[in-house]
């Protein structure tokens, strides 16, 4: 019973952190589901992986619904996972994508998991949803034309760091704002979450000539004792900065065509809390 309850939570795990975009929110609502479950007698749970899922896709909605209420000052960003080194986490979303994905409502963002993250029919959707078959197709349609609008593009998951991030790194090392430049697309999108915590320099910034200098600035400024370990978080290419034993921070790039379209930086420690250095894949490392 154990090890079923246990392969169970792994299964459900990238269904709540695809629509929550946290560890803990995720968590919280799986143990939530599963202590119900272990109190529903099995007679009444005809297929008990339906019944899971559906449990915790809409109690992360109405989480989800939740928190969108809330009032930030701050850039939100999902937190970052090590997708190599943990099979339960070989489902989630890349993370451009779930940062995008805040732009969708909780609903939207639920049918879209479901059918482009896992495949399931329209039908499983709208009885899980509550909602028609043709509904569920009409918020996937919708929620696609957002994602596109917001610069989304369907990258294939990245096995190793590419060379575009690496020369990028070693750019900024060098303090070449023109060699950054080039390797940034000209319309590059930059987005800094600190949490309540952490000011950040810029919490967006737009364009590879400014993208480019603040890149410079904060290498300058604040990560030239750090070292850095290229890894791969949510299947994407990262620079993770650690002084003094600690990650102080993460940067997430999205490759396009041999250019940096996008560079998501998290700063907040509530969101690198369990993001440990055991977890990472070190694809090479650097004193920068």
């Amino acid at each position: 019973m154990n090890n079923t309850i246990e392969n169970y939570r792994h299964m459900l795990f990238p269904y709540a952190y695809n629509i929550l975009g946290t560890v803990e929110d995720a968590e919280d609502v799986i143990q939530d589901v599963m202590v119900r479950y272990t109190k529903v007698s099995a007679e009444d749970i005809s297929h008990p992986k339906n019944y899971l899922i559906k449990s915790v896709i809409n109690q992360s909605i109405q989480l989800k619904r939740k928190q969108s209420k809330t009032i930030r000052t701050y850039m939100w960003l999902p937190e970052p996972v090590a997708t190599e080194q943990h099979y339960r986490h070989e489902d989630v979303f890349n993370f451009s994508l779930l940062a995008r994905m805040e732009r969708l409502s909780p609903k939207e963002r639920a049918v879209f998991i479901l059918k482009e993250g896992f495949d399931h029919s329209h039908e499983e959707i709208g009885e899980w949803l509550s909602c028609t078959p043709e509904n569920s197709r009409k918020i996937l349609s919708r929620a696609k034309e957002k994602l596109k609008k917001n610069g989304y593009k369907e990258i294939p998951h990245q096995p190793s760091v590419s060379d575009p991030v690496r020369k990028l790194i070693d750019a900024i090392q060098n303090g070449d704002a023109e060699e950054v430049k080039q390797l940034l697309a000209e319309d590059i999108q930059f987005y800094a979450d600190g949490g309540a915590s952490i000011q950040v320099v810029a919490k967006e910034c737009l364009g590879n000539n400014l993208v480019s200098q603040l890149l410079i600035y904060i290498h300058q400024t604040y990560n030239s004792l750090s070292k850095i370990t290229f890894t791969l978080i949510n299947h994407q290419p990262a620079a993770v900065y650690i002084q003094d034993g600690q990650i102080q921070s993460c940067q997430i790039f999205e490759v396009y065509k041999h250019q940096i379209i996008r560079i998501d930086s998290v700063i907040d420690p509530q969101k690198l809390k369990n993001l440990t250095q055991e977890d990472l894949i070190h694809q090479s490392s650097s004193k920068i």
